[in-house]
């Protein structure tokens, strides 16, 4: 069975930081690519940051410079380290991994910037 379980959400205050991280069991992780996306109220789930098999990154626009992500093979954990947050960085985050045959989901974590 297939579990992806995000952690680390919260509340913070605009300029503040938060690291999430998402722990993947059933999948042979180092085979996924994986991915960060977050959901506003009333929006659409957008992508976020991105990291292929291979390591290579990408990231939307709205976060580049201040989100990263990394992923620990040893773990099975992709984490998203995100500093300076602003207010429309609020949102429910979800963990995706996927490959050109899978593709599954986490069930969410919320993140609120707000002071």
């Amino acid at each position: 069975q297939v579990q992806l379980v995000e952690s680390g959400g919260g509340l913070v205050q605009p300029g503040g930081s938060l690291r999430l991280s998402c722990a993947a069991s059933g999948i042979i992780f180092s085979a996924y690519s994986m991915e960060w996306d977050r959901q506003a109220p009333g929006k659409q789930r957008e992508l976020v940051a991105h990291i292929s098999s291979g390591g290579s990154t990408n990231y939307a626009d709205s976060v580049k410079g201040r989100f990263t992500i990394s992923s620990d093979n040893a773990k099975n954990t992709v984490y998203l380290q995100m500093n300076n947050l602003k207010p429309e960085d609020t949102g429910i985050y979800y963990c995706r991994a996927y490959t050109n045959y899978y593709n599954y989901w986490g069930q969410g974590t919320q993140v609120t910037v707000s002071s």
